[in-house]
C-alpha cells in the first residue's frame, strides 16, 4: 500500500512519521515500526495500567485498527446529485459542500475567534460545524436514514447554527454552514411543509414597514406584558426578550436630499429594514457623514435584500427577492454609483448570498451589484479624507458583526475610528454576540450563554470613559438587553464628533454623548 511504502521511505532516511498532529488513527498503525517492539510494548503496558478497559481514545497511539477500517469514503460510498436553490457549484454540489469538512476540529475552539458560537456554549459535538457537516453528509448519501434531509433528527442538529458565516473564514477548508443550513431548511420544508409562524417571521420587512407606519399604536399594543406574552406564544418566541420598538417615522419617509453646490461624487445610501424602521438616526448620521465627506447622497431603491427569508430557508421567495434587488440596484452600479450599507447582515446578503440564489445572466448581474456594494465605514475609510473630527472619547471598544468579520474584515472600521483625535480604539475578540436576528428570540438561553462567553462580561466592565461601538443591529440589542448599556452604531459615534465646517454646516450634528 502507498502508506506502507511512504512509512518505509521516511524511516529509511531517519525521518519521523508524525509531528505536531500526533499519532491518531492514520499514524498509529506505524508506531511499532517507528519506535521498535520494546518501546512499543512499553506504550501498551502504560496504556493498560491507566486505562485497563480501553475507554479513553481507543485506537490512538497503540492497538490501532487497520487503515482500511472506518473509512469516510469506502468502496460503497455514493455521491448522489441533489437539486438545490442555492448554487453549490463552487464546491461541486450540495454533498461536496458538506464533504468540505476535513474533521480537523478547528470549530471546537473555545478561547478565541468566532467559530463556532453554539459549540462554545454547549460543548456538544453535534453543535459544532464539524458535527453538522458530518450529519449532513451522512443524510445526503443515505447513511443516516432513508429520510435523508427530511430526517427530524437532522433538524435538531441544525437548529443551533446561528448562520454567522464565521466558518467561511475560520474553517481551514471553508465550510459554508450558513448556506448549508439555509438550503437544508428549504429542503426540509419541501417534505414537511412550513408553519404560518415561520412564514410570518420570514416576512420581517413587510411586518416592520407596517409596524412603523402604525406607530405609536403598534408600540402601545406591544407594551403591556400580557400582550408581549401572547404575541411571543403565537410566534414561538421567548417572552423574556422584548421586541424592538418601531420608529414613528422611518428614515426613508423623512429623507430629504441636501441642496449642495459643486460637482460632488454621488453615492446611494441603502435604507435597510432594521435601521430604516427601528433606528433611523443611524441612517441620518450616515447621510450626515457622507455629505461631510463631500458626497452627494441619494436614497437607494427600497427593496429588501431578503436576509430574513434566507435565514429561515424560504429560498424560492428569497430568490425572487434577489432578482428584484438586483434589478433595482444594477442601474446605480452600472452608472458608477456605489451603494452603501449600514447594516452588515444586509450587505452580506448582497455580497455573498444573492449571487448564489440566481442563475445564468441574473447571477452575473447580482455579482456586478455585489462589486458595487460597500459597507458604509469601508467607503468612508477609503474616500472620506475630507472628514475632520473633534477629540473623541478616551477609549472605544469595537464589537464586530460576524458577517462583517467573515466577509469584509474589521480593518476599515478600525482605520476610520482611529481618525478620532485622542481616542484609543480596541477591536474586541468577543466572538459572536449570540443574538443572530431571530435566533435570540427562539433560543434565548443558548443566545445568552454565547454572549456571556466573552462579550457581555467585557461590556459590563466598561468604565464611564469607554464606549462600545457595534455595527450590527442584533448585536446592539443583545448588549442592551443583557447589560442595560447601549452600544453605538459607528455612524452615530462619528457624527457626534464631526467637526463643523463650511462644507457640512447645513447638517445637524447629533448631540455628543454624556458619560
Amino acid at each position: 500500500a502507498i502508506a506502507d511504502e511512504v512509512a518505509d521511505l521516511v524511516l529509511a532516511y531517519g525521518g519521523a512519521l508524525s509531528g505536531e498532529h500526533g499519532d491518531g488513527l492514520v499514524r498509529a498503525p506505524f508506531q511499532e515500526r517507528m519506535f521498535g517492539p520494546t518501546l512499543y510494548n512499553a506504550f501498551c503496558e502504560l496504556k493498560a495500567v491507566f486505562d485497563p478497559e480501553n475507554l479513553f481514545n481507543p485506537g490512538k497511539i497503540v492497538n490501532a485498527p487497520p487503515l482500511t477500517e472506518n473509512l469516510r469514503f469506502g468502496a460503497s460510498y455514493q455521491t448522489p446529485i441533489h437539486a438545490t436553490v442555492f448554487d453549490f457549484d463552487d464546491y461541486g454540489g450540495l454533498l461536496r459542500a458538506a464533504e468540505q469538512c476535513s474533521g480537523v476540529g478547528a470549530c471546537r475552539q473555545t478561547g478565541s475567534g468566532t467559530m463556532c458560537p453554539s459549540y462554545m456554549a454547549t460543548r456538544e459535538e453535534k453543535d459544532s460545524t464539524r458535527g453538522r457537516a458530518n450529519s449532513l453528509r451522512l443524510a445526503l448519501n443515505g447513511q443516516l436514514s432513508e429520510l435523508g434531509l427530511a430526517d427530524p433528527e437532522l433538524r435538531e442538529v441544525m437548529a443551533l447554527c446561528l448562520e454567522c458565516k464565521a466558518c467561511t473564514s475560520e474553517c481551514p477548508t471553508g465550510v459554508d454552514m450558513a448556506r448549508l443550513k439555509s438550503e437544508f431548511q428549504h429542503q426540509y420544508r419541501q417534505q414537511h411543509g412550513g408553519s404560518w409562524r415561520e412564514r410570518v417571521l420570514g416576512e420581517m420587512a413587510t411586518l416592520s414597514r407596517w409596524g412603523s407606519r402604525l406607530a405609536p399604536v403598534s408600540n402601545w399594543l406591544m407594551a403591556p406584558a400580557p400582550a408581549r406574552r401572547l404575541l411571543a406564544r403565537l410566534l414561538g418566541l421567548d417572552a423574556r426578550r422584548p421586541l424592538p420598538r418601531f420608529a414613528s417615522r422611518s428614515f426613508a419617509a423623512s429623507w430629504r436630499p441636501a441642496i449642495v453646490s459643486g460637482d460632488r461624487p454621488v453615492v446611494a445610501l441603502f435604507a435597510d429594514t432594521f435601521n430604516n424602521y427601528y433606528e433611523p438616526d443611524n441612517l441620518r448620521a450616515a447621510a450626515q457623514l457622507l455629505e461631510a465627506a463631500g458626497a452627494q447622497v441619494q436614497l437607494a431603491p427600497q427593496v429588501c435584500c431578503g436576509r430574513p427569508l434566507i435565514s429561515k430557508g424560504f429560498l424560492d421567495t428569497a430568490a425572487r427577492q434577489a432578482a428584484a434587488m438586483t434589478a433595482a440596484l444594477l442601474p446605480l452600479v452600472e452608472a458608477g454609483i456605489p451603494v452603501l450599507f449600514s447594516e452588515p447582515s444586509c450587505h452580506s446578503a448582497v455580497l455573498d448570498d444573492l449571487p448564489r440564489l440566481l442563475g445564468g445572466t441574473a447571477s452575473a448581474e447580482a455579482r456586478r451589484v455585489a462589486e458595487g456594494a460597500w459597507l458604509l465605514e469601508s467607503w468612508l475609510a477609503q474616500h472620506g479624507d475630507a472628514l475632520t473630527f473633534q477629540p473623541g472619547p478616551a477609549q472605544l471598544l469595537v464589537h464586530g458583526h460576524c458577517h462583517q468579520k467573515a466577509l469584509v474584515g474589521m480593518a476599515p472600521l478600525h482605520k476610520l475610528l482611529q481618525r478620532l483625535p485622542g481616542t484609543a480604539v480596541e477591536l474586541l475578540d468577543s466572538g459572536c454576540c449570540g443574538q443572530a436576528g431571530l435566533f435570540g428570540y427562539e433560543q434565548y438561553d443558548i443566545s445568552q450563554a454565547i454572549g456571556e462567553r466573552r462579550l457581555l462580561p467585557a461590556v459590563r466592565a466598561l468604565s464611564e470613559a469607554e464606549y462600545l461601538v457595534a455595527p450590527g443591529f442584533s448585536c446592539r440589542h443583545q448588549v442592551d438587553h443583557f447589560t442595560g448599556k447601549q452600544p453605538l452604531a459607528p455612524a452615530v459615534l462619528l457624527a457626534r464628533y464631526l467637526e463643523q465646517s463650511p462644507g457640512n454646516s447645513s447638517a445637524t450634528i447629533l448631540s455628543a454623548p454624556s458619560g
